[in-house]
């Protein structure tokens, strides 16, 4: 199956003609179009080495994230950064290009935390290998971790090892009515102390907390900090998630702002979201690009337009020249011919 990959990668880049790398296709919307022949990886599937004891799995990229989980979950493990899914048939290649990370992400880490090696088809067809399987594997640049993110603009992942964790123990989620300024200072001021917090959520005046560990450190939180006890918190937390809330169904532009966390209220016309201790706002708003991002400038962070808009509009935060030439390096070392999602990112790449 690699071999045959790579046979197809090698034709397309004699012909220079372009590719569009996917699995499950369940992100098509997230970025730039790409209008290419598709290179499916899904056949490419399976479990390669799980090591429960050393809290590590390795996956072909093609393998769907359920099966993923489900693998894990009989171990009573999990994938920490919460893997949204937009629509079934993800696969864990899928999760790993895109970057994107669930409400854990402010507790845990991003997924790029978790990516201890790759296996990838460059753009020439060449089969390469970075990190490895076990925590402690790098010295230098982690091409590995570059990966995470990349949206398959520059290789196509074949192989991937992850560190895993133990699911907790107990888990309970509190609701606190509070406005947007009041909340931001508060859950950062609860972030800063020894409270087992493993996500936030505030919206239309309630600021909803989970909290995740031992039974006896959870209960002990939910007492320090009181406010009403949510039950069947989960669905909740999943809704959110893979956004199947109320907030995320809608037809208009959907921005994701990524500030620090005590950074003030963005002040933007339109509905928000609030995650990760005040670090990812969530905006729907019919605002125009250069106000959100001026918004987010100011307030130290950046705005993608995670989904909807005009499809002219440049869907990630215009980067700076320095950036951009580093984009434009690693590109060019990777995928000298240019054809793996050509323009996903940023339409000069």
């Amino acid at each position: 199956m690699i071999e045959r990959l790579a046979e197809t990668i090698r034709t397309a880049a004699s012909k220079g003609e372009a590719l569009y790398v996917r699995g499950g296709d369940t992100k098509r919307f997230y970025g730039h179009a790409v209008e290419a022949q598709p290179l499916d990886v899904r056949s490419y599937s399976g479990v390669v080495d799980y090591e429960p004891s050393e809290l590590v799995i390795t996956v072909r990229a093609g393998t769907p994230l359920e099966e993923v989980e489900r693998t894990l979950a009989e171990r009573n493990q999990m994938l920490a950064f919460e893997p949204p899914r937009f629509a079934p048939g993800g696969t864990i290649g899928g999760a790993v290009a895109s970057g994107l990370s669930g409400p854990r992400r402010q507790a845990v880490g991003a997924v790029r935390d978790f990516v201890l090696g790759v296996r990838m088809l460059d753009g020439r067809g060449n089969d390469l290998r970075f990190g490895g399987r076990v925590m402690k594997n790098v010295a230098g640049y982690d091409v590995s971790r570059l990966m995470a993110g990349a949206l398959g603009t520059l290789g196509v992942l074949t192989e991937i090892s992850l560190k895993v964790l133990p699911r907790p123990a107990a888990e309970a989620t509190l609701r606190f009515e509070m406005p947007e300024a009041v909340a931001i200072q508060t859950i950062n001021t609860w972030l800063a102390r020894p409270l087992p917090i493993s996500a936030s959520a505030w919206q239309d005046g309630e600021l909803l907390v989970r909290l995740s560990g031992a039974r006896v450190a959870v209960e002990s939180a939910c007492a320090r900090l009181g406010g009403e006890r949510v039950d069947d918190a989960e669905d909740y937390w999943r809704s959110v998630r893979d956004h199947t809330a109320a907030f995320f169904r809608t037809d208009e532009p959907l921005w994701r702002v990524s500030v620090p966390s005590t950074a003030k209220p963005l002040e933007l016309p339109g509905a928000q979201f609030i995650e990760w201790g005040g670090a990812l706002r969530w905006l729907v708003t019919e605002a125009d690009a250069r106000t959100v991002r001026a918004a987010a400038e100011a307030r130290g962070g950046h705005a993608t337009l995670f989904r909807g808009g005009d499809g002219q509009t440049p869907v990630f935060h215009p980067l700076p020249p320095v950036a951009m030439d580093i984009h434009r390096r690693l590109k060019r070392e990777f995928d000298p011919h240019g054809i793996l999602n050509p323009g996903r990112m940023y339409k000069e790449l």
